[in-house]
């Protein structure tokens, strides 16, 4: 299991230093300094991996790093700069040097609040539309902590969804987090036992597949779980695909909903996963106009939030989602991502930007009402 440093070390190897990664990684883009691309990254994980002294700025490097993926999309030696990144990490907190200050405030509410947000446990399920529903079932609706406490209508309108097009689920009122930050920030000693415990609640209760609306949910169900603990016992699937499966034999019982939107491929839904076409799809069932941004799918420009780095490097994550903002040609955006749905709301926001970002599921709601 897991990606050793020495597979790190032979694939950091194979780089020509060919700068193809430089014009699309969007940290480099931003700050403009070679330390933040992933050529360099590259050269920083070869040091740290042979045990060298590395300062701060490196150390930022590392942790700055949102994972987006779009350098592995133009390397012509197809190193998988993402799975380095993640090596580092670990061994950053292997040798104290990480996480850092700020990465350790989110850790310590993930294990004493059971999220990432710093969220009242109280209030996680506030969201809900209706009574708390006493049913059991093997399919599990894991909404997540961003979409329990901060982009709330992407928990709801998933539940309504869902709901209205029949699937047998059930949720927890106790869901608690799926530790996906413990794993990312390096601390897989953590990510493992908190996985574990996540992994026996499921197995009590019975579940077999897991749908989430949170793509880090999804990642992490699907890659992290089995990376430190092996074979998991259920699937998962992203809830766009869910309902892709669900409409794809009754498109017509969606009423036309006139707008004219631009879907934003999330990193990890789209380069990830390749879902690309399933939600351009059931927005054109759902009547929906689409207005593509020029970089798109497997080009898309990255949000800024992902890998961790929103926690830690705030205005870098934000100038990130305003660059990918400036070239959408519309002023409604519809995302599948929670968290792109968060961060580019709020550089929108904060940048005068005048961009709404919708959750992919509120759209959907809509069509069905």
């Amino acid at each position: 299991m897991g990606f050793t440093t020495q597979e790190a070390i032979e694939a950091i190897n194979t780089c020509t230093q060919c700068q193809e990664c430089l014009d699309i990684c969007p940290t480099y883009k931003i700050t403009g300094d070679v330390l933040f691309s992933p050529m360099q990254r590259l050269n920083t994980a070869a040091r740290l991996f042979e045990g060298e002294a590395i300062d701060d700025r490196l150390i930022e490097s590392i942790y700055n790093c949102p994972k987006c993926m779009q350098c592995e999309t133009v390397c012509p030696m197809s190193i998988p700069v993402t799975r380095i990144i993640h090596r580092s990490r670990q061994v950053l907190a292997e040798r104290n040097l990480g996480p850092l200050e700020s990465h350790q405030k989110v850790i310590n509410g993930i294990l004493k609040k059971g999220n990432s947000v710093n969220g009242d446990p109280a209030t996680r399920l506030e969201w809900l539309p209706e009574e708390f529903p006493r049913h059991e079932s093997d399919t599990l609706l894991y909404v997540g902590c961003l979409p329990s406490y901060l982009v709330k209508d992407s928990a709801s309108s998933s539940y309504s969804v869902l709901k209205k097009l029949g699937l047998d689920f059930m949720i927890l009122e106790d869901e608690g987090c799926s530790g996906t930050y413990l794993y990312e920030s390096g601390r897989i000693d953590l990510a493992g036992e908190f996985f574990q415990k996540n992994v026996e609640r499921f197995r009590a209760r019975g579940i077999r597949e897991i749908v989430v609306p949170c793509n880090g949910c999804l990642k992490c169900f699907k890659y992290f779980y089995p990376d430190l603990l092996g074979k998991t016992e259920f699937s998962v699937r992203h809830v766009v695909e869910v309902i892709y499966d669900l409409l794809g034999q009754n498109p017509q019982i969606l009423k036309k909903v006139e707008k004219t939107v631009t879907y934003q491929d999330s990193c990890r839904l789209g380069r990830g996963e390749g879902i690309m076409e399933q939600p351009r799809q059931i927005l054109d069932w759902c009547g929906v106009v689409l207005k593509e941004v020029e970089d798109n799918r497997a080009n898309a420009g990255c949000c800024g939030a992902g890998g961790g780095i929103r926690s830690v490097y705030r205005d870098l994550s934000m100038e990130i989602a305003a660059d990918m903002l400036g070239g959408v040609p519309t002023d409604s955006v519809v995302s599948a991502c929670p968290f792109c749905t968060f961060n580019l709301n709020y550089a929108s926001k904060k940048k005068g930007l005048d961009k709404t970002v919708t959750y992919f599921t509120t759209l959907v709601l809509q069509a069905l009402e």
